[in-house]
């Protein structure tokens, strides 16, 4: 009947609007047993009623003040589900085979020695660059925006007296954006000169823009 529009009688239409609130599964399954129109398909019930404007009265969410049906139940699991349970402590699989204890030392992506110091949650926190921890320990935090800039160029270089902090606005006159020479791959008689001219120049920018 696709493409032509459907007739209904008044005693049909009557019929279905005292029932629009059902599904329209059962809407319709009543409708073809009482009028014996099996080549009306739900879906032409369907869209008669949005039409008419005979809606369920159901929007798909929760009145307010309604009770969960799972309230008081947190928690609850399935009778036997315990046995695929993971147990604290006990890995298995390549989680056992990738395992690195606390104190464990690494080479991160971006060319830092980092060390584990936990194993809680997230994954990320539990590894740090491992000059963070050897400068904090001989100096205290690192001042507020500020981060450590390697003085010999050699990031795996992390004793405390091969890091400086400085501020984190500095670090762009290192890198050689506003120098010929960046800073680390300069020769190590030039580091000392390159670092100062980008304190003054750093402590210069300041003073301007105060």
């Amino acid at each position: 009947m696709k493409g032509r529009a459907i007739a209904y009688t008044a005693e049909e239409l009557a019929w279905i609007e005292a029932r629009s609130t059902l599904p329209r599964a059962t809407l319709h399954a009543g409708f073809v047993a009482q009028f014996g129109r099996p080549e009306i398909t739900k879906a032409a019930i369907g869209a008669l009623c949005k039409r008419r404007g005979w809606t369920t009265g159901r929007d798909g969410r929760f009145p307010a003040g309604h009770t969960p049906v799972n309230k008081g139940r947190k928690g609850e699991c399935a009778p036997g589900s315990e046995k695929t349970w993971f147990r604290k402590g006990n890995r298995t699989g390549r989680a056992n085979h990738v395992y690195q204890p606390v104190g464990a030392e690494r080479m991160g992506k971006s060319g830092y020695l980092e060390r584990k110091i936990n194993d809680d949650m997230p994954f990320h926190r539990r590894w740090r660059a491992v000059h963070l921890i050897e400068w904090e320990a001989a100096h205290g935090p690192i001042p507020a925006g500020h981060c450590l800039k390697c003085l010999d160029g050699d990031r795996t270089n992390t004793a405390p007296d091969n890091w400086i902090a400085v501020p984190r606005a500095l670090l762009p006159r290192l890198t050689g954006r506003w120098q010929s020479v960046p800073y680390d791959t300069a020769p190590p008689e030039l580091k000392p000169l390159l670092l100062t001219i980008a304190r003054l120049e750093h402590a210069a920018g300041d003073r301007r823009a105060s």
